[in-house]
């Protein structure tokens, strides 16, 4: 037994003797070259991929704004926090329109929608979408800037990913009926992240209060 002991130990100096004799006669530059390889094609991408803020500001220098936050008050009865149209950046009278709602954790309703994984809820996105073009029917004929309007009914929505906290909703609003007369108005609206869509409806309805 002590025999067999003593034998299996010399075989493992032996080993580690080889091994250490391997390393030795490997450079010191040899052995890192694989992680120092690695870590400047890493470098080398992070540099590529890096643009700087004013350039990636500069991405929508050619957006213009149509309306201000100042300007959509004057014309929507909503405030804090359910004034859901940061500003409008295209516009055409009595037709149509782009409007951006930039999402942020500071809103309420994230609080509970939901604490762990805040998620922007759909009613609201199609609320959002419903104050754009009440934007563009207030300022119709047979309407007034300030002027309340109700939710008639809204069909055909469909939510295509998430909106969370960080996220520009840019939302886009037609106008395809408007009766001046009874203050109805029928819209489509669709709205999209980073280009992507987020959520389209087929109609929505609203009229002016009485």
């Amino acid at each position: 037994h002590n025999q067999t002991t003593s034998t299996m130990m010399k075989s493992l100096a032996l080993v580690g003797t080889l091994l250490a004799s391997t390393g030795a006669f490997m450079a010191p530059s040899a052995r890192r070259a694989p992680t120092q390889l690695f870590s400047e094609e890493a470098a080398d991408e992070t540099t590529a991929e890096y643009r700087g803020a004013q350039v990636i500001s500069a991405l929508t220098a050619d957006v213009k704004t149509q309306f201000s936050l100042e300007d959509i008050a004057k014309v929507l009865p909503h405030r804090y926090p359910f004034l859901l149209v940061d500003k409008v950046v295209e516009y055409e009278m009595g037709k149509r329109a782009v409007g951006i709602k930039s999402v942020t954790l500071n809103e309420p309703h994230f609080t509970g929608h939901f604490p762990d994984r805040p998620i922007m809820p759909g009613v609201l996105q199609v609320e959002a979408l419903a104050q754009l073009a009440g934007i563009i029917c207030l300022q119709m004929e047979g309407a007034e800037p300030g002027a309340v309007f109700f939710f008639a009914g809204v069909d055909g929505v469909k939510w295509k990913k998430p909106v969370v906290p960080g996220d520009t909703l840019v939302m886009e609003v037609e106008i395809k009926k408007w009766n001046k007369r009874f203050g109805i108005a029928t819209a489509t609206g669709r709205a999209f992240v980073d280009g992507e869509m987020a959520v389209e409806l087929d109609e929505m309805k609203f009229a002016l209060a009485k």
